[in-house]
């Protein structure tokens, strides 16, 4: 089984630029909830990396437009966490759930909840 991470972002560095300067300027308007949730401002939060290092799960992160072009014929409400398994996509945590996450350690929690139910 894979976790798959999908950001409501799309890649590349002007991308990048432009969602920084979101986060900074303007974040309660910033639209994706699991980078601010795994990201600060330009880097990886303390706790998501060391969570995300440690765990024991395979896990891939994907920007929309990289996922959309892996999975063509999947169609998600950005951001979201799916479940790769026996080349079957699974939702574990929603967008609306993802939106009323407010922390690292409620979005670990949420995680570890989700994934003993499965």
């Amino acid at each position: 089984m894979t976790l798959i991470f999908v950001y409501n972002a799309n890649s590349g560095k002007l991308n990048a630029l432009f969602d920084a300067g979101h986060k900074l300027f303007s974040p309660s308007t910033y639209k994706c909830s699991l980078c601010a949730l795994t990201y600060n401002t330009l880097t990886e939060r303390t706790l998501w990396k060391e969570f995300r290092t440690k765990s024991k799960l395979t896990m891939e992160f994907y920007h929309k437009d990289e996922f959309e072009t892996k999975f063509p014929n999947i169609k998600l409400i950005y951001p979201t966490v799916v479940k790769l398994k026996d080349n079957t996509i699974t939702t574990v945590i929603t967008s609306g759930l993802l939106n009323r996450i407010d922390s690292t350690e409620m979005l670990i929690r949420t995680l570890d909840t989700k994934l003993k139910a499965i």
